[in-house]
């Protein structure tokens, strides 16, 4: 009797077919992976460019940059608040003019005939690394688009109040500046830089207990941690919606301060227990620290931190036009004066 094999695969050798296609797999997803990032961060990159273009092309057209949000009032009353930032003057340099002409300016920000603006999401100001969603949905605003770059509003002070003092940094409150002021030179000095969307904060504190001097704000080398408004008896708020109107020309919306290096985390176990913010004691999260805010008559100060999705650091837009990626561990000194315009400091290409 003649028998016939049949071809096949035994068990034992289909376990070592899936063995060696599951080692593969694990050998090419990091690089799989590696590869979207490095795509990721270079539409960021170039989402970057197109801010420091249009900006550019507002100096050149109104000579002076736009300023971060205008208000009136006297002292620290606001009698009038306009809310729209930086963002929103530069929608027609960004291909957006029907959405700027849409705009009221003679409403505020969160009034009705202004609602449809900023719920609008607009990808040039939406980094593809962040995890979010273009979109937020805040239970008293509505649908607002998010933000994931910052204009850089001081290091912790942003504002005086409605007083002729102003930060030293590109963009204030009801403060315009022009690029022939940057003595620092352009090449050197921070117009905006990375934040993440849904950021975490604590807003409306009050007087910050180590600041309202803006002549002597907190070391960039103090641990977060140490600040009493970061701690479990603060009375300020805790919201979960920091950075998520690209609209609003808040510094808790669309700005930064380089109080802290970038990517810096303040320790939960010092941090409120809030279940807003679901921290949890033993780590560590994001936090931003907002003490008046602008809308509410300042004296503003602020640390709100540049953050990013990417490994190891953040993208930078300088005056020049051009984008630098920083890496976390530069030196806070260094951090500080690139946000300023005419520190006088000597910054080399090499120390950030």
């Amino acid at each position: 009797m003649i028998r016939i094999k049949r071809a096949g695969f035994t068990l034992v050798e289909l376990l070592v077919v899936i063995s060696l296609i599951a080692l593969l797999l694990a050998i090419l997803l990091p690089a799989v992976q590696s590869a979207r990032e490095a795509a990721r961060r270079i539409q960021c990159v170039n989402n970057m460019k197109q801010l420091g273009l249009a900006v550019h092309t507002y100096e050149n057209g109104y000579s002076t940059l736009p300023p971060s949000m205008v208000l009136s009032g006297i002292a620290n009353s606001p009698k009038w608040v306009g809310g729209w930032g930086i963002n929103a003057r530069i929608l027609p340099f960004l291909e957006q003019e029907p959405l700027f002409d849409a705009i009221n300016w003679n409403s505020s920000l969160e009034g009705p005939v202004n609602s449809t603006v900023p719920a609008t999401a607009i990808s040039a100001f939406f980094c593809p690394s962040d995890p979010g969603s273009l979109t937020y949905v805040d239970p008293d605003l509505g649908t607002t688009g998010v933000v994931t770059y910052g204009w850089c509003l001081g290091d912790w002070f942003v504002w005086g109040g409605f007083y002729p003092t102003t930060n030293s940094a590109a963009f204030a409150p009801n403060r315009t500046r022009r690029f022939s002021e940057f003595t620092d030179g352009q090449s050197t000095t921070m117009l905006a830089s990375e934040v993440l969307s849904r950021q975490s904060q604590r807003i409306d504190c009050g007087g910050l207990s180590m600041t309202g001097n803006p002549g002597q704000v907190p070391s960039p080398q103090l641990p977060p941690d140490k600040l009493p408004e970061l701690g479990p008896d603060s009375n300020c708020t805790d919201i979960p919606s920091g950075h998520t109107s690209w609209a609003h020309g808040g510094v808790h919306q669309s700005g930064m301060t380089t109080a802290w290096t970038p990517n810096t985390q303040v320790l939960a176990g010092m941090g409120s227990s809030s279940t807003v913010l679901n921290l949890q004691l033993g780590g560590s999260v994001n936090l931003d620290l907002v003490g008046i805010r602008e809308s509410n008559g300042g004296p503003t100060f602020a640390g709100v931190t540049s953050r990013s999705a990417h490994p190891d650091g953040v993208n930078m837009l300088l005056g020049d036009g051009s984008v630098r990626f920083v890496r976390q561990t530069l030196n806070g000194s260094v951090w500080r004066a690139l946000s300023t315009v005419r520190g006088a400091e000597i910054i080399s290409a090499t120390d950030f």
